[in-house]
């Protein structure tokens, strides 16, 4: 079995908890609005994480909005959210019986987009989250970086000495004026009707010169702060994360050329709000040993046997990606008119070799979920496929329904299908092979009985114990 820790990320509106493998995988993920009293805050994260807690947690991280000293477990200040003062790592590790680690929810942030994320193969990074305010995060060959006790504040670099006042007590820190704060109140002064950022870029692209201004006042000090991080710390990249990460990214793009020695390479972040709880989680955990596997879920059964709503509900919960064989070949049969049953199946045949290209293709560590109905074609080509595919590990699910079911859910679903499927005169026959169809048995199998809700903290044990047995 994998490690599994409990990762948690306390913002300011919601509380986010997730149990997260060695992987940066999401197996099951908790979401809570954020009490204001930090007392009920320790309690309402002591309940999530009773509620996510099974064997094999070894421990719980929790990304903190505020300084933190990580050396003495200590919460040195906060923002909305102040925590400080508690003894908060203390409290929590009393209640929920296992150990306890903290950090700022940035640094959270980074540990997951360097593990997992945008800044995957980098070991100096730099990392701000744009949001209401702005974090930041440093990481030095591959490590968080903590200075003296809290470095990485980056949101406090002064892009202008007088500037507007900050939290933090001083005058013209980069949040003041590249934050999502600082977005509204620069669209507010130049009186643009505009309620997103995604506006402003549009009003801007159509020749708005106020909305162009708004962007330039937004990305400018920023742009600013960016090249001083560049010219102090010299990090291989630079990640904009938050919930206008990828905005700022882009509004950054849009300014001019700046000196070759201030040129940092910017990346929007990949992991979005789960950054925070995978990071978290990750925190507590040794880096998994197979990260390098290619790994493969057979999501099998025949037509109408619920495949694909297994597939969706796994991949939900892994974020693993869906290959479907009708994903492939519908799109063929909507521009291809006149299709009989034997051209369907060629389609069919084209499609799960196309399948299998993909994953060759994919790159070590990458792990698919493929929902088809694999008995249509032999054990021999699908093992030959996988073998080609360089895939290290498969699981099967065989999706079991008796004929009669899968005959009816076929039958109701006939208006829907595209020319091409097989049409009423083929119920009859599902109804018998339903019955006789058996998995392919090319790597250990789960059985699931369809007619019914499946399990999806039994799936994810039994998945996870295939993957990583050890």
């Amino acid at each position: 079995m994998p490690e599994l820790a409990i990762g948690v990320d306390i913002g300011g509106t919601n509380i986010r908890a997730a149990l997260v493998s060695d992987r940066g995988e999401i197996l099951r993920k908790l979401s809570e609005r954020t009490p204001s009293d930090p007392l009920q805050v320790v309690e309402r994260i002591a309940a999530m994480v009773g509620e996510l807690d099974m064997a094999g947690v070894t421990g719980v991280g929790i990304g903190i909005p505020g300084r933190v000293d990580c050396a003495s477990r200590t919460i040195l200040s906060g923002g909305i959210l102040n925590l400080a003062g508690i003894d908060f790592a203390d409290r929590l590790e009393a209640i929920v019986g296992n150990s306890v680690v903290i950090e700022n929810d940035c640094s959270m942030a980074l540990i997951a987009e360097m593990r997992i994320g945008a800044a995957k193969g980098y070991k100096n990074v730099a990392m701000l989250t744009i949001g209401t305010g702005i974090g930041g995060a440093v990481a030095s060959n591959g490590n968080i970086y903590h200075g003296h006790r809290a470095a990485g504040q980056l949101g406090h670099i002064c892009v202008l000495q007088e500037g507007p006042l900050c939290p933090c007590g001083r005058r013209g820190c980069v949040e003041t004026f590249s934050s999502g704060t600082a977005l509204r109140r620069h669209i507010t002064e130049a009186g643009l009707a505009a309620s997103s950022v995604g506006e402003v870029f549009e009003m801007a692209e159509s020749g708005n010169s106020a909305a162009e201004a708004v962007l330039q006042a937004w990305a400018s000090p920023l742009r600013a702060a960016l090249d001083n991080i560049a010219a102090t710390m010299d990090p291989e990249v630079i990640v904009l994360g938050g919930g206008l990460g990828a905005d700022a990214a882009r509004a950054v793009a849009c300014l001019p050329v700046v000196a070759p020695w201030f040129r940092p390479t910017i990346l929007p972040a990949k992991l979005g709000d789960d950054a925070g709880v995978i990071g978290a989680g990750l925190s507590v955990l040794t880096p998994d040993r197979n990260l390098a596997e290619k790994r493969v879920v057979l999501v099998n059964g025949v037509p109408a046997s619920g495949k694909s709503s297994l597939a969706k509900l796994l991949s939900q919960r892994t974020g693993w990606p869906v290959i479907s064989l009708d994903g492939i070949k519908n799109p063929f049969l909507e521009h291809i008119g006149g299709v009989d049953r034997e051209f369907n199946r060629t389609l069919g045949k084209a499609s799960y070799q196309a399948i299998w290209s993909l994953i060759r293709e994919a790159p070590p560590g990458s792990t698919f979920i493929v929902d088809a109905w694999f008995g249509f074609q032999s054990k021999a080509l699908l093992e030959a496929y996988i073998e080609k595919a360089g895939v290290d590990r498969v699981a099967e699910f065989w999706c079991k329904v008796p004929g009669t079911v899968a005959g009816e859910r076929y039958a109701s679903r006939l208006k829907d299908r595209l020319p091409g499927h097989p049409g009423a005169e083929y119920v009859s026959e599902l109804v018998v092979l339903a019955d006789q169809a058996e998995p392919m048995g090319c790597s250990p199998v789960m059985m699931l009985d369809q007619t019914k809700e499946p399990d999806m903290d039994e799936v994810m044990a039994w998945i996870l114990g295939v993957f990583d047995p050890d």
